[in-house]
């Protein structure tokens, strides 16, 4: 399948030894309000966090017309607890913007790095693409961490990227080529 092209339009489901990653769905609202709500995973987000599962479902509901972002629900198989999400965006031909965010209950447990490490097979080895890149805020030390043990280079500091909740924030550029993955 080497010369095969991207397929951004599939959202399909798939799993790594501890988790399934389903389509996200606004059925999910209930299951994801704690971390769009908390204050604390929050912070790095692009929005603030959600007042109530009304707003969650919304964010939802938008997230599923789009036509540019994929989102995945991370369960847990053991007990099919929500674990967080997934997210993909083709920027590109061939290059995917990622993003991922879990459930504070299971913060330091290594589910973001399962999951997330299971999307980046899924974009490199499954759909071909030849590069994922991640955005994150400098000050976000979790997420620039996981980054960097899955391998990924900084490539940029974009100073006053982004305006968000919390104010004017710089952002962190990561990528990753096809071939420089290794799991």
């Amino acid at each position: 399948m080497s010369g095969a092209e991207p397929t951004a339009f599939l959202n399909p489901e798939f799993d790594s030894e501890r988790l399934t990653m389903r389509p996200q769905s606004i059925d999910d609202a209930e299951a994801l309000h704690p971390a769009y709500s908390d204050v604390a995973a929050m912070t790095w987000w692009s929005s603030a966090p959600h007042a109530s599962i009304d707003e969650t479902r919304i964010y939802l509901a938008d997230g599923a017309r789009s036509t540019d972002w994929r989102g995945w629900t991370i369960r847990a198989k053991d007990d099919g607890r929500v674990v967080g999400t997934l997210a993909a965006c083709e920027t590109k031909p061939r290059v995917a913007e990622i993003g991922y965010m879990v459930l504070r209950r299971d913060w330091g447990s290594g589910l973001a790095r399962e999951g997330v490490s299971r999307l980046i097979d899924l974009l490199f080895e499954t759909e071909r693409y030849r590069r994922v890149w991640a955005d994150t805020d400098p000050e976000n030390l979790p997420s620039n961490a996981l980054l960097t043990r899955l391998g990924f280079t900084r490539e940029g500091h974009l100073r006053g990227e982004w305006e968000t909740h919390i104010g004017v924030r710089d952002a962190w550029i990561w990528g990753l080529l096809r071939e420089e993955w290794r799991r």
